[in-house]
């Protein structure tokens, strides 16, 4: 498998030798970090070209709307096909990739969707900004769709499980633990915080299947796919959270591979300051156990970010493949950064790393990858080489609406995630029986049948117990017995009366 070009050391006697990454240790992962405008967003694309020209598909999060250009072919420029040449890179000339590009909010790419089922409590919770009550709220309500078999996928199907917990939050506590109505409300506002900002598309169906995500085309070349998160950004928590859940996904699905000649996907979280802030213990624990174990599935994980402390101690340390770009110490801030990522390279003895950083022009970055050194070993990190970065063939800048159109109607999945599926799931169970309770709660009581009125013995009937117009034969008598039966009382107890005085 040939190396991935990443450029070419310069030396204090000039152009050195070629910076490599080697395939095979592309799921060791990496740090790409660096001030604002000093060349991270092309660093990224060479990368991304040199794992799809290896066959790797990538995913990666387009943040400022530039990396879309590595759908198209660049320009033909004479200061880039000059700097291929002085670094060495082979059959340079204008091109494309293979790409696919995905948005949350369904505008500048597929629909990216999951359920609500598949996102879980934990993920779910973090993304709504919940308390530890709310959260072990929300448990609850997972817990009773589970043990009633309500299957949740949208938004809708989790308003209308907090509606029959608040509805039965009595007989629920006592089954359950304490659920309590201002927890459930709290939740409910999250919800719809959530909906306005857009969240409402991103659960529902159909899913996506991460194989969407690990596709290869024709040519043997690595698909790689483009999160559109210039609007997605904005909102830290949904952004974060998204990729750590689709991190995740891959975590839980994929299979042990162990070491591979090249990695099954690379995935690129960019902004990854934004996965680590605010971010509890638990959480920040579950991302160093995934970051530790996903290398053997065959994914390899690389972060961008302005500073490398942004990313905690315990994952730094996984990161084997390291890409430093300038870093500006005018502040105490910009100063520890700079010590931080002096310190975490393999020392150079002809490069005094803490004082090149903050010299490093465009397009020039301090470099250390894996290699397999000539005196043995496996995968040793090299020493740090002040190295100048190679171009990307593709264009480096924002496509347009129509370019974009084009790569999203060429697509392979553009008929299987486009159009919205809505099944029926806990909103429509949950509507459909309180429909039904009201129905019955409504109905009249019921009265009991009248015979039937008809024939000689619906006639002898009322003839004896009469009808609504007239009184029976019976009802009469009885009537004209007791009035004679009055009478005689009457006059028996006025004769002895009258007689008596008599």
């Amino acid at each position: 498998m040939d190396p991935i070009l990443v450029g070419r050391s310069i030396t204090a006697q000039g152009d050195g030798a070629p910076v490599t990454l080697l395939p095979r240790y592309g799921n060791r992962h990496g740090l790409v970090a660096g001030a604002t405008g000093t060349g991270k967003t092309v660093t990224l694309m060479t990368l991304a070209e040199g794992f799809s020209r290896a066959g790797v598909p990538v995913f990666l999060a387009d943040v400022k709307g530039d990396v879309a250009g590595l759908a198209v072919a660049g320009s033909e420029d004479a200061k880039l096909r000059e700097r291929a040449a002085r670094i060495g890179v082979p059959d340079y000339r204008p091109e494309g990739n293979p790409t696919l590009f995905w948005d949350l909010y369904g505008k500048l790419g597929h629909p990216v969707r999951t359920t609500v089922s598949e996102m879980g409590p934990v993920l779910l919770s973090r993304i709504l900004e919940l308390n530890d009550t709310q959260a072990g709220v929300l448990d609850v309500a997972f817990k009773l769709a589970d043990d009633r078999g309500l299957l949740l996928l949208d938004l809708d199907d989790l308003r209308a499980l907090l509606g029959l917990v608040a509805e039965e939050r009595k007989a629920i506590s006592a089954e359950y633990g304490l659920v309590n109505a201002q927890s459930v409300a709290a939740i409910q506002r999250a919800l719809l915080r959530l909906a306005q900002d857009g969240g409402e598309a991103f659960f529902g169906e159909p899913a996506l299947e991460l194989n969407d995500l690990m596709r290869v085309d024709t040519q043997g070349r690595g698909v790689i796919g483009i999160l559109a998160a210039d609007q997605l950004v904005l909102k830290p928590r949904l952004y974060s959270t998204f990729l750590l859940w689709l991190l995740s996904e891959l975590f839980e699905t994929l299979p042990e591979v162990g070491d591979l000649d090249k990695p099954k996907l690379v995935f690129v979280f960019d902004e990854a300051h934004l996965l680590f802030k605010d971010a509890p213990a638990a959480l920040r624990q579950r991302i160093e156990q995934v970051v530790r174990i996903i290398r053997s599935k065959g994914v390899g994980v690389y972060f961008c970010s302005q500073f490398p402390d942004d990313v905690p101690d315990e994952i730094l340390g996984q990161l084997g493949n390291r890409v430093q770009h300038a870093l500006r110490a005018f502040t105490p801030r910009d100063q520890k950064a700079v010590r931080t990522a002096a310190e975490t390279f393999v020392a150079n003895p002809g490069l005094d790393v803490a004082a090149t950083i903050s010299t490093l022009g465009t397009g020039e970055a301090l470099v250390s990858t894996l290699q397999d050194p000539p005196g043995g070993g496996r995968g040793v990190p090299m020493p740090v080489e002040r190295t100048l970065i190679a171009p990307p063939r593709c264009r480096m800048g924002a496509i347009g609406e129509d370019e974009r159109r084009r790569v999203r109607d060429g697509s392979p999945v553009g008929t299987k995630y486009d159009t919205a599926v809505n099944r029926e799931s806990a909103a429509e169970l949950l509507a459909r029986r309180a429909q039904a309770q009201s129905a019955q709660a409504d109905a009249p009581a019921a009265k009991p049948a009248e015979p039937d009125g008809d024939g000689i013995g619906g006639r002898l009937r009322d003839w004896l117990f009469g009808t609504k117009r007239r009184q029976g034969i019976l009802e009469a008598s009885s009537k004209q017995a007791a009035r004679t039966i009055t009478n005689q009382i009457v006059r028996g107890v006025l004769g002895g009366i009258l007689g008596g005085r008599r």
